[in-house]
């Protein structure tokens, strides 16, 4: 009688260590399943971090570009300006010699 209940029990032990193996066999595979996952997530973060560092770089580039061409368009207006002024400067100086031409006849 003895022995039938310790090969019961025995036989519980070795149905428990075998679900207990399946589980950690199954955990085991999670587990891997998780690393692999992480690091996939990493070389992800990696990639976007590269993409947003090409993205910085291209804006910057093209901000430099629009500073270079405002300074010239500025430089072009102030000379378009100068000219101007130039012009309403001649056109008043003719206007005083036509009244001046006009007082003196």
């Amino acid at each position: 009688m003895i022995s039938v209940l310790f090969q019961k029990r025995a036989v519980k032990a070795e149905n428990s260590a075998t679900k207990l193996k399946q589980e950690n066999a199954l955990l085991q595979v999670q587990l891997q399943n998780y690393k692999s996952e992480n690091e996939a997530l990493r070389l992800g973060q990696a990639a976007s971090l590269a993409t947003v560092r090409q993205n910085a770089d291209a804006a910057l580039q093209n901000l430099l570009t629009v500073i270079t061409n405002s300074r010239a368009s500025i430089r072009q207006l102030v000379s378009g300006a100068e000219s101007l002024q130039l012009v309403a400067d001649l056109l008043t100086s003719i206007d005083r010699i036509s009244e001046v031409s006009q007082d003196g006849q």
